[in-house]
């Protein structure tokens, strides 16, 4: 029998202490090796491709799982019982995914190392949420996350506002007076509700976007978004994180929607067309993820996002994949 612990034991702790380019390859590699024997569905997936561990040297020759897998399958690196289910929103026509965490610590550790290392310590910020289409429902990984980060900020002014956007305007103004740090978290539908009634100045704030219309307003352009919030929350930029059910670390814009990645995650752009091969800095294709913090599901995600990787590993995502586009192994999904 494998000992699953022991080919594990130190992974943990090297993860969050990734430096180089170097460590972050041997880690990857590390990880893939262990993942590639103990997950069923990865190494069901690897054997469709005809793809051998032995034969994986580098992080090119990595197998990426495409996302839609884990609306099908238990997506699992573990033996026993997870401590969480994180799902997606999904809607009436799609079934959720499902991201079976085995050890929720490793989730703080990663949105929590990640958000000081781009925003600082959450002591002290008051943190305001206006989420609502992620609080009516259970299981979001975002909510765990957000809830987490109110709970240290300190402030009696941290928390969610859902639709009282009166409540929120009135804290907002409250909070300026105090010139206290500043957080504000949303979907993109709901700071589009709440700037088309109230226009703020809160000198410091963020504004974060956390994407996405969910089905409740026109869909826009990142540039229009961006545009009318910045103009009514007088702000120079506007924030935003790319996460996903299916992943737990996340990547920051700090404005432009270029964003930036923790060392732990990585970000390569494959060829649409031939998505086993990848294209240089600068060429627009299919965004894929290796994060390091998803060592006991798959930290090697292929996604349905299309974006540009730049030569310093910013990047920026562009929109969806459509069905008709997709190429390759997505076909495969099918066969496992």
């Amino acid at each position: 029998m494998i000992n699953f612990r022991f080919m594990i034991s130190d992974l943990p702790g090297k993860i969050f202490t990734i430096k180089t380019s170097r460590d972050f390859t041997e880690t990857a590699l590390e990880i893939f090796r262990y993942q590639s024997e103990v997950s069923e569905i990865y190494r069901k997936y690897m054997r469709l491709l005809g793809v051998r561990s032995d034969d994986v040297c580098q992080i090119e020759d990595i197998p990426f799982l495409p996302v839609s897998l884990f609306r099908k399958y238990p997506v699992k690196s573990f033996r026993g019982k997870p401590q969480n289910i994180f799902t997606s929103s999904g809607t009436s026509s799609t079934i959720p995914s499902k991201h079976y965490v085995y050890d929720l610590s490793l989730y703080e550790k990663s949105f929590l190392t990640a958000f000081r290392l781009f925003y600082g310590d959450p002591a002290g910020m008051s943190v305001l949420a206006l989420l609502p289409t992620y609080l009516e429902r259970s299981g979001s990984s975002l909510i765990y996350m957000i809830d987490k980060l109110i709970k240290l900020s300190g402030s009696p002014f941290s928390g969610y506002y859902l639709y009282n956007h009166k409540r929120l305007y009135h804290r907002l103004r409250e909070l300026a007076a105090k010139k206290e740090r500043v957080l504000l978290f949303g979907v993109s539908y709901a700071l589009l509700d709440f700037a088309e009634k109230y226009e703020v100045l809160v000198p410091g704030m963020i504004v974060m976007e956390t994407g996405g219309m969910k089905g409740r307003r026109k869909e826009m352009v990142r540039e229009e978004l961006h545009g009318i919030l910045t103009s009514r929350f007088h702000v120079t930029s506007v924030h935003s994180e790319y996460g996903m059910t299916e992943l737990l670390s996340q990547a920051y814009s700090q404005g432009k929607g270029i964003y930036a990645a923790p060392p732990w995650m990585q970000i390569l752009i494959r060829d649409p067309y031939d998505p086993l091969s990848f294209l240089p800095p600068g060429r627009h294709g299919g965004i894929n993820v290796i994060d390091l913090a998803n060592l006991y599901s798959c930290a090697f995600i292929e996604t349905g996002d299309l974006g540009i990787c730049f030569p310093d590993g910013t990047f920026s995502v562009s929109g969806r994949f459509d069905h008709s586009e997709l190429r390759g192994c997505n076909l495969m999904v099918q066969e496992i």
